[in-house]
């Protein structure tokens, strides 16, 4: 006997339209067929990000609500922020390695001339000594991110074809470092020395990464730091600043320039092991300028303690990790520098936050990348990390973009 399949059972002859079916395809193509290291990037980013959320809103509440009483209100805007740059870094990720080639000039004229705004009347404001905004139409930014980015496409584009194949000075000085020197000039003449070292240490990854001789490298590292000591301590503000750092806090700075690091210290120094509690912090209550930025990593290890900071920093040890997995793979020079710069630039901008906050170095300004509140530098490294992912989608041996 022959079974009969009943007709309620029956299979349509036609599937139904499934409405945003697109998007799931599309979304499918994005995840699959990558690599673990790919995946170890992006997933470490997310996390980093969404524990950034939540401790700018557990730091920040407090001096919100002190403006205009919103105290949700620099925790939604860095939300928006967030919700903004996921999904470009996501599409950046999409992008093939000769876009960037054939936009890094463009890129980085249009990097300089949003830098050159910050000293328009009208557009340009400072805050702190630093004149590295702008504020067009209500809506403020720090040019200074983007062009970071801008540098790294660019010195990976005019690098790479003579990678490895440096002979005497003028093949590493010419074209990489005249136009590093303007970007480089215009960050500094707006007093920010916290970026310009960020920005240096981009221009010298590029260089080591292209394969120039250390020797080179080392007498650039000398210049650039003498230039670097002699701006320092060409401004009262900031050479009191490593005075206390290298001498030790007079009663009289307790009240002015170490009044932040100290009291960082003591944020640090509150939590313990385990943390006071997510959201129990006493020094954001007043205590601790930019508790929600420049310094949400002392508030991260006075709520979530010792294990809260070592994660913080096992994450970014991940994310460099794989990132060099990334770069390893790599055989054209153009990937390899730009996503060793890119490295550089995140991983050693936490460093140097970490370092500030733990009084290793003197303070200087710079936040702790994906975690900190503030708009721009969020969505920046996050068009950052998805050059990274652009870079490393579909690499074979021998590949050359």
């Amino acid at each position: 006997m022959t079974a009969t399949r009943p007709p309620h059972s029956a299979a349509p002859e036609t599937a139904p339209t499934v409405h945003g079916g697109a998007a799931i395809v599309a979304v499918r193509r994005l995840f699959t067929a990558q690599s673990a290291d790919w995946m170890l990037v992006l997933g470490t980013t997310i996390f980093l990000v969404l524990l950034g959320l939540v401790m700018v809103l557990s730091s920040s509440f407090v001096q919100s609500g002190k403006g205009d009483g919103d105290f949700f209100g620099i925790f939604l805007r860095q939300g928006l922020f967030a919700l903004m740059g996921i999904p470009l870094m996501l599409l950046v990720s999409q992008l093939p390695a000769v876009f960037w080639r054939r936009w890094a000039r463009n890129a980085v004229l249009l990097g300089l001339g949003l830098q050159l705004l910050v000293f328009v009347p009208g557009i340009g404001w400072g805050y702190g000594g630093n004149q590295n905004w702008i504020n067009i139409g209500g809506v403020s930014a720090q040019p200074s991110e983007f062009l970071k980015l801008a540098l790294v496409v660019w010195l990976a584009t005019v690098l790479a074809p003579r990678a490895d194949a440096f002979t005497d000075w003028r093949s590493v000085a010419m074209p990489a470092l005249p136009v590093s020197a303007v970007a480089i000039g215009l960050v500094l003449l707006g007093q920010d020395l916290g970026t310009v070292t960020i920005m240096a240490s981009i221009v010298l990854a590029a260089l080591f990464f292209a394969g120039a001789p250390m020797r080179h490298l080392l007498g650039l590292v000398a210049v650039g730091v003498g230039g670097a000591v002699l701006f320092a301590l060409s401004g009262a503000s900031r050479s009191d600043r490593i005075s206390a750092w290298l001498n030790g806090c007079t009663p009289e700075q307790l009240e002015d320039v170490c009044w932040q690091p100290m009291h960082g210290m003591w944020a640090l120094g509150s939590g313990g092991v385990f943390g006071v509690g997510l959201g129990n912090s006493a020094l954001k209550w007043s205590w601790l300028p930019h508790a929600e930025s420049d310094y949400i990593f002392a508030i991260v290890g006075e709520e979530l303690g010792l294990i809260g900071a070592m994660l913080v920093l096992i994450l970014f040890a991940v994310l460099a990790v794989g990132m060099i997995r990334l770069m390893r793979a790599h055989t054209d020079p153009f990937r390899r520098i730009a996503t060793g710069a890119v490295l550089v630039w995140i991983v050693g901008q936490a460093f140097v936050n970490v370092a500030v906050v733990l009084g290793m170095l003197p303070v200087l300004g710079v936040p702790l990348p994906l975690m900190s509140a503030g708009g721009t530098a969020l969505v920046a490294t996050l068009i950052a990390i998805g050059v990274v992912l652009s870079l490393a989608r579909d690499v074979r041996p021998g590949l050359r973009a």
